[in-house]
């Protein structure tokens, strides 16, 4: 018995042992910050926070200056590290604890990994053909001399700072590798953001930069072979190994997986399927894999799997779509700010130690610069393009300190040598864009080729001449519409299918059709059909495609590739075929440019193509939401609300539910400012109706004022086309004999917006002209009525058909905005465009005090960003009515 109770009472000790750990976390006094190899993603976790917090704050500050987001990850590294907050007690041991780190090293080298077989994704070597002369001769230029100043440098360092254990020629040749080689992605965002792919220096650095970078890892690869090499007869199996890796890649491997995309149909729609990514996915880290293994860094492996991946069809932008998000936005902080936390500044104690970083960032400079700008003077690039390309290929960046931790973990750079090196890095990297913007500043550039700018000056003289009417201006023949997005199409093909003179314009031969990639100006044409001369007055259309340009590699991508993008793009390829069955001659165009460039890129389109008009079209469900009924006794008559429709144009939101504050309707007036030519916003809500048989009936308010006059115009070409008919009613306004009760404190607040507009949006405003001014403008407004309501002069069968179909009225009242609303709501059939001058320049008295009236009676929220965007009566139409399309025109100046 005493037995059997011995073996009961081992057992029970045995489970004991064996049971499971406590799972409680906090509950039993668990401390978040204490290092478990068991759990170690709790402490991670902490570390991603802190990293992922502490860059996006930093980026947001620098990128203000423009600067790459590696600056603010590293610079987080430096302060999370020993030179800054690693000086708190207990913080390093806390966040940062030494047992942490391998963790920390893995998911950042994961990433690592990825991240180069995007930088691969990058490498087009098409890109090199462009100008190869000259490019090849910079890529040279631009690794012999760092390399052999880099090598000269490797000389006084390593005797200074650097052990004797490590090898004098390894260090000598890691030093001019890091000293020659160029961060290729980090030049790809600098060149978009300065808007220079499209120029001579921006092809020209790109595809020096591909050579650059290519040659650059294979110098990476022979340095770290010979480092990891026990021999040179190791050195040399290390090396022929991987010259057949890589032939054996881009060999049969690259035609297995082009075959193996076409046969799942990912290439056709350049969309990979969930198992061609997971295809890619292995890869990648098998050719990771097998680099390291052999004795080369697995980074090295991923680069060159991304070089195999087809491009055609905008696969590489989808596949890369895929990735970059969860790379850039996770693993590569981790990556750079573990290269921070290694980088003591601490140990950098000494004017001996600063002398050699200065030296090294003036080696590392001017090494690149001397030699790159004197291979682009030599061949024959002016002297801001050739400093624009020395500056821009001295750049260093994420590739830089890549290389320096690849030194770093093979023990050729101690701590304090990886310091110095990650300053220069920095240093290089920051002076970067402010040395290109000095040389090459945006009025010096050139984006449009000389051919093109002849032809299409010639085209524009050649469509003005041969008008026939008695003013050439009068009548537009040549539109751009900005497009952004697929809804905005129904809008650009009803205003575009009115402008047709005829209905029989669709049974006639074709005219041409060509497209252009248009990256910030820049104009390629890839495609036309066949032609046959235009009739008279032939619409020509240019379809201005914008797409936003973000820090996504993704978006660098799309850049870069805008030539083969417009090809496939949903928008431009429907509105093209719109233009085809209706023949109209479209001209398509994409840019890829940051939100804040899109009106400089409308206006660069502008000027190289000689546009008479710009079209913005919106679509109808924007406006939906932008008045709300209030409380007919409320005493506010305009308040502002919360959704603003101008937010929802390109792309900022797709639905009021979800629309931020008044934030886009800048960009729209900046439009209705910056363009040198006639602006017109058209609001569509009659597209649907469109379908149905019947006349499409006008309706112009005319108050007077150079907009007015651009409106009557536009209305009488218009009505050229015979489904379209005209309602032109000349608004008089007249004083009311009646007193009305007037809320004196509503109307300081009526008056207070609109003193605003008068003195930040003078376009909009209500101009107080001087007398002689207003006397010209009020003769001109009457010489265009009369000119068309009791003509002196012969018209033109045109001009006289056009003028058959339009009704002409005088109307005299005290409330102008009551009258306008109420002939708007009387149309009940056929779909009603309302045309309307932006602004009342030259026009009489404001309308301002007519809108607490009108906003009170009917209990409407009316913007007044609205206002100050479309102008006062626009912005009232948009408001009160549901029914009718709204067409803003403003003259150009």
């Amino acid at each position: 018995m005493r037995a059997s109770n011995d073996h009961l009472l081992s057992v029970g000790k045995t489970l004991a042992g064996r049971a499971a750990p406590e799972q409680a976390g906090l509950f039993v006094g668990l401390n978040p910050s204490v290092y478990n190899p068991n759990d170690p993603i709790v402490l991670w976790v902490i570390q991603v926070v802190i990293i992922i917090g502490s860059t996006q704050l930093l980026s947001l500050l620098l990128g203000r200056i423009r600067q790459p987001r590696v600056i603010a990850e590293v610079i987080t590294g430096v302060i999370l590290g020993p030179s800054i907050m690693g000086r708190i007690p207990g913080f390093t041991a806390a966040i940062f604890p030494t047992v942490s780190i391998p963790m920390l090293d893995l998911t950042a080298t994961i990433g690592l990994v990825l991240f180069l077989f995007l930088v691969g994704l990058e490498i087009d070597f098409r890109v090199v053909k462009r100008n190869a002369k000259a490019s090849a001769a910079i890529s040279v230029a631009g690794l012999v001399l760092p390399l052999g100043l880099g090598a000269a440098l490797a000389v006084p360092l390593y005797h200074q700072f650097v052990d004797d254990s490590v090898n004098y020629g390894y260090f000598i040749l890691f030093t001019a590798v890091a000293i020659g080689i160029t961060a290729f992605p980090v030049l790809c965002r600098i060149l978009t953001e300065l808007n220079l792919l499209d120029t001579t220096v921006g092809v020209l650095v790109l595809s020096a930069g591909v050579g650059n970078d290519v040659v650059g890892w294979v110098l990476l690869a022979l340095s770290v072979a010979l480092v990891n090499a026990s021999s040179g007869l190791t050195a040399l199996w290390v090396l022929l190994t991987a010259v057949g890796y890589v032939l054996f890649l881009l060999l049969p491997v690259k035609w297995a997986f082009r075959w193996l995309a076409k046969r799942t149909g990912s290439l056709e729609t350049g969309q990979p399927t969930a198992f061609m990514t997971t295809v890619t996915l292995l890869v990648v880290f098998i050719s990771a894999f097998f680099t390291d293994i052999i004795g080369i860094h697995p980074i090295f492996g991923g680069f060159v799997a991304g070089l195999i991946i087809p491009r055609e069809n905008g696969f590489a932008i989808s596949l890369t779509e895929k990735l970059e998000d969860l790379v850039s936005l996770l693993f590569l902080p981790l990556y750079f700010t573990y290269s921070g936390l290694r980088t003591n500044l601490g140990l950098l104690n000494n004017g001996i130690t600063w002398g050699y970083v200065f030296l090294i960032c003036a080696v590392a400079f001017f090494s690149k610069f001397i030699g790159c700008f004197t291979s682009a003077k030599l061949c024959g690039f002016s002297l801001r393009e050739s400093g624009a390309v020395g500056s821009l290929m001295s750049c260093k960046g994420l590739v830089e300190l890549i290389v320096l931790n690849v030194g770093y973990q093979a023990g050729i750079l101690d701590t304090r040598t990886f310091s110095m090196f990650v300053i220069h890095a920095l240093i290089l990297t920051f002076i970067t864009t402010p040395l290109t913007l000095l040389w090459y500043p945006p009025k010096y550039r050139s984006h449009w080729d000389a051919v093109q700018k002849k032809a299409a000056n010639q085209a524009i003289e050649e469509g003005t001449g041969a008008s026939t009417l008695q003013d050439a201006d009068e009548f537009k023949t040549r539109f751009t519409v900005v497009l952004d997005a697929i809804e905005q199409l129904p809008a650009a093909m009803t205003l575009t299918k009115c402008l047709q003179q005829t209905s029989a314009d669709v049974g006639r031969p074709l005219s041409t059709i060509s497209e252009t990639s248009d990256r910030k100006g820049s104009d390629v044409p890839t495609t036309q059909f066949a032609a046959v001369a235009p009739a008279q007055h032939q619409i020509s259309v240019d379809a201005l495609r914008l797409i936003e340009l973000t820090d996504r590699t993704s978006a660098v991508l799309k850049s870069q590739h805008a030539d083969s993008l417009i090809e496939r793009d949903p928008v431009v390829s429907v509105f093209r075929t719109f233009g085809f069955l209706n023949g109209l001659s479209v001209n398509a165009a994409l840019s890829v440019v940051p939100p804040d460039e899109f009106t400089s890129s409308i206006v660069e389109h502008v000027r190289g193509h000689g546009s008479q008009m710009v079209v913005i079209p919106l679509n109808a469900s924007l406006f939906h939401s932008s008045a709300e009924p209030v409380n007919s006794a409320s005493p506010v008559a305009i308040v502002e609300t919360s959704y603003n429709p101008f937010d929802s144009l390109f792309q900022r939101s797709t639905s009021p539910e979800h629309a931020s504050p008044v934030v886009y309707s800048p960009l729209v007036r900046s439009v209705f400012t910056d363009i040198p030519s006639d602006v017109a916003l058209f609001i569509d809500r009659t597209s649907a109706s469109l379908a149905s048989p019947g006349p499409r009936q006008i309706f112009l308010p005319f108050f007077g004022g150079p907009d007015d006059r651009l409106a009557l115009s536009f209305v009488m070409q218009l009505c050229m086309n015979p489904d379209v008919t005209a309602t032109v009613v000349k608004i008089m306004k007249q004083q009311s004999n009646e007193l009305e009760q007037v809320d004196t404190i509503e109307a300081e607040k009526i008056m207070a917006v609109h003193s605003y507009m008068q003195t930040t949006i003078l376009d909009t405003a209500q101009h107080r002209p001087n007398t002689t001014a207003q006397l010209a403008s009020e003769t001109a407004d009457n010489l265009l009525w009369s000119r068309y309501f009791s003509p002196s002069t012969p018209l033109s069968p045109e001009v006289a058909s056009a003028v058959g179909r339009i009704t002409f009225r005088h109307e005299f009242s005290s409330l102008p905005l009551h009258a306008v609303l109420d002939f708007a709501n009387q149309v009940t059939s056929g779909p009603l465009c309302v045309i309307m001058g932006r602004s009342r320049r030259y026009a009489g008295q404001s309308n301002a005090p007519e809108f607490r009236q009108l906003a009170s009676e009917r209990g409407l929220r009316i913007s007044s960003d609205l206002i100050k965007t479309m102008g006062d009566a626009a912005a009232a139409v948009v408001t009160a009515t549901t029914s009718c399309s709204v067409l803003v025109l403003q003259a150009s100046s």
